[in-house]
């Protein structure tokens, strides 16, 4: 039986997946294959799957990606507020949004032993995942 002339063939099918297999096999890493951090530089800050702090770890990477969606919209209206696209009243309603937001960080952050310096990812030679406040 041949392939529709759209499709390879079965053996060339066969030979991508086994290769694609090989490729995205995940294999853990050994300690020695890690590389340590240069001389002058401090290993980022990584989650750790330890179960009693996993929770944490869990609400800190979420916590995380929220105050960075949070300082995006904080920049983007401010960008609006300055290109007069927003009433009066949409500018207040925005303002105490983005207060009621930050604040609620602030409680969650506490609520779990945590600071938003804590959210602020160290990327390693990209520097950190949040600009300084």
């Amino acid at each position: 039986m041949t392939p529709p002339a759209d499709r390879p063939p079965p053996d060339r099918l066969r030979e991508v997946a086994d290769a694609a297999h090989r490729a995205f096999s995940l294999l853990p890493a050994q300690p020695d294959d890690v590389a340590r951090p240069a001389a002058g530089r401090t290993a980022a800050r990584r989650l750790h799957a330890d179960p009693d702090t996993v929770e944490r770890d869990l609400v800190r990477l979420v916590l995380t990606i929220v105050e960075l969606l949070r300082q995006l919209m904080e920049r983007q209206a401010l960008h609006r507020v300055d290109a007069g696209d927003l009433t009066e009243e949409q500018e207040e309603r925005l303002g105490l949004t983005l207060m009621l937001l930050n604040d609620r960080m602030t409680e969650l952050c506490d609520r779990y032993g945590l600071t938003l310096e804590d959210l602020n990812l160290d990327l390693g030679p990209l520097g950190t995942l949040l600009p300084p406040p």
